[in-house]
């Protein structure tokens, strides 16, 4: 009877740490709105956590994929002369 004992369980995160949805909504919405490079961190934040806590991650692969189009849209409309900052 000399087996080794069982390692102990992980320690539970802290209420309120998880905050796997705050990034992914604010990826989302920063993604679609304005900032496409801010929509991909958040997204990437938001995978992070979804990983650490067993969730889903699909609203990070979402964000950063609005953010992803964001940029290529923007670039499109820039290259075409069309972007509204840039109109003389």
């Amino acid at each position: 009877m000399n087996t080794p004992y069982p390692p102990p369980p992980p320690p539970p995160a802290a209420a309120g740490s998880d905050r796997t949805v705050l990034w992914g909504v604010l990826g989302i919405i920063l993604g679609l709105l304005c900032c496409g490079i801010l929509g991909i961190v958040f997204g990437y934040l938001s995978i992070r956590d979804a990983k650490r806590y067993g969730q889903s991650p699909v609203l990070g692969y979402l964000a950063i994929a609005f953010g992803v189009l964001n940029i290529v849209g923007s670039g499109i409309l820039w290259a075409g002369g069309n972007y509204p900052l840039y109109n003389d």
